[in-house]
This record gives C-alpha cells, sequence and structure tokens, in this order.
C-alpha cells in the first residue's frame, strides 16, 4: 500500500478527481449559518485550493443555508475544465447548528434547481442525497434524482448518512458514485461499507475525517508515527485515510488558508505497512 498509492480516482462512469478534496462547510459562518465573517478571506481560501491543484470541491445546500455555494461560484466562476463540484439535498436548516431531513421528491428537486442557479452551472457533476428521510420511501427520494439525471441535471448520483442495507436497496434502484458517512482514526462505525465501495468501485467520502481535531496523540501510535516523520497528527490522519481504501476521497474543510496548506501536505506522505497496521 505504501509505495504505488493512487492520486486519481474516477466518479461513477464520469470525471476523474485527485483523492484529496476540499469539504466547503466551514466557509460559512458559525453553526454552519450565515456568511464568514470574514467573506474576502474566504473567497481566497477558495481560490488557493484551486490553485494548489484540488479538483474536488464537496458543499450543500444546507451550508449556510445557500451561503456555500454562492461564495464557491463568487470565487471560482469561470469554472477551470478540471474541476468537479459535488453538492447536496435533502437537510434544511431552522438555525445554527440545526439539521431537518427534507428527502421529499418535490422539495430535492427545487432543492436541486436552487443549487444549479447558485453555482452558476448547467448540471451538477455529483449530486448526493444528504440524508436518508425515514418518512420517505427511499425509492421516492431517489426517484427524484433519477429523474433530474435523466434530465441532464445531474451527472451522477451520491448518498450520505446512509447505512449498508440502504446503500443495497439504492444499488438496486440506479448506479451509485459515492457514499459519504462519518469516518475517520476514532470512528470505525462505517468500515463494511469502507470495503463494500473499494469493491464495487464506489467513492467513499468521509466527512469529519480529522474527527474535528480531536485526534488523541500523546503517548499514541499517532504521536510516534507523526514524529518519525515531522508531520503533524492531521496530516497522518489523512495519509492513513488515503492508504485504507483506494477509493477513499478525502474531504478536510477549513476557514484558514494555513490549515489547508498543511492537510495538502499528506499527499506526499507515505506509511510503511507497519505503520499503517499500527493506526488500524
Amino acid at each position: 500500500m505504501a509505495g504505488d498509492l493512487p492520486m486519481m480516482l474516477r466518479l461513477g462512469a464520469g470525471r476523474t478527481v485527485g483523492r484529496l478534496g476540499f469539504g466547503a462547510m466551514r466557509i460559512t459562518g458559525p453553526g454552519i449559518w450565515g456568511p464568514p465573517h470574514d467573506e474576502a478571506q474566504a473567497l481566497a481560501l477558495l481560490r488557493r485550493v484551486v490553485e494548489k491543484g484540488v479538483t474536488f470541491i464537496d458543499t450543500a445546500d444546507s451550508y449556510g443555508p445557500g451561503v456555500s455555494e454562492s461564495l464557491i461560484a463568487k470565487a471560482l466562476y469561470p469554472y477551470p475544465a478540471d474541476l468537479v463540484l459535488a453538492t447536496k439535498g435533502g437537510l434544511v436548516r431552522p438555525g445554527p447548528d440545526r439539521w431537518n431531513t427534507d428527502c421529499r421528491p418535490e422539495h430535492l428537486r427545487r432543492a436541486c434547481e436552487d443549487s444549479l442557479h447558485r453555482l452558476r452551472l448547467e448540471y451538477i457533476d455529483l449530486y448526493q442525497l444528504h440524508a436518508v428521510d425515514h418518512r420517505v420511501p427511499l425509492e421516492d427520494s431517489l426517484g427524484a434524482l433519477i429523474d433530474l439525471k435523466a434530465e441532464g441535471k445531474i451527472a451522477e448520483i451520491g448518498l450520505s448518512n446512509i447505512s449498508a442495507a440502504e446503500l443495497a436497496h439504492a444499488q438496486r434502484l440506479t448506479s451509485i458514485a459515492s457514499v459519504q458517512n462519518h469516518y475517520n482514526l476514532r470512528d470505525r462505525s462505517s468500515d463494511q461499507l469502507v470495503d463494500h465501495c473499494a469493491a464495487a468501485g464506489i467513492a467513499f467520502i468521509p466527512w469529519y475525517p480529522l474527527a474535528a481535531g480531536r485526534l488523541a496523540v500523546a503517548g499514541s501510535n499517532l504521536a510516534r508515527i507523526t514524529e518519525r516523520h515531522q508531520a503533524t497528527p492531521a496530516q497522518v490522519a489523512l495519509a492513513w485515510l488515503l492508504h485504507r481504501s483506494p477509493t477513499m476521497l478525502p474531504i478536510p474543510g477549513t476557514g484558514s488558508i494555513a490549515h489547508f496548506d498543511e492537510n495538502l501536505g499528506a499527499l506526499s506522505l507515505r506509511l510503511s505497512p507497519g505503520e499503517f497496521a499500527a493506526l488500524r
């Protein structure tokens, strides 16, 4: 694993992206609500992301709501030819740090249309169901995305916050390009899904890939490996994810250019089989 780590990944039958993306949730205000305190800094960060060669940016209509998508368009439109934008629909925001599910077909269609408008796109490269709404049959929610794909408004369909059983159900209905679940060094609850996605050629996009900065370090295997590579805990944690599966696509998010640059350093870090096993 350590020597021949693939650095590119194909999303479904569509675009190819670098294996370290950028999550654009934290460019909004506190509680993922409203505009950032410093819009100029947020715009500069997004431009830095593209300048450094990142080709995959993940966002959602609920980040702000609408703020993250609007900032992406303001900073980057017209987009570079190799940039792939992914967004999500299915969560609504009654206030800061509050997230409610709404995956009715009519809501998803409206959410997708609004995202297209904010992002200034004719179609969305990867559109993800942000959560499963247990009040709505999955085939109905997914059916709305299938229709939007048939209409040319989205290129690939992804799923977020799902179980293995829900993914299997979805795969019987349509092709799935990506799964986005909580996964990092501390939380391995999606291990089964990671392996399933690797076998099926589905991108696995871990959200909170750095455990929101709460990685244990002192006296740990992580600390020893961090010191050995003269790296940061975040860089080692991202390198571990990249080694964990050939279809892993981490999207560490931040509002800081310095933190983004630090995360990018994970691409040049190679873990030995022993180091990977020690963190496993």
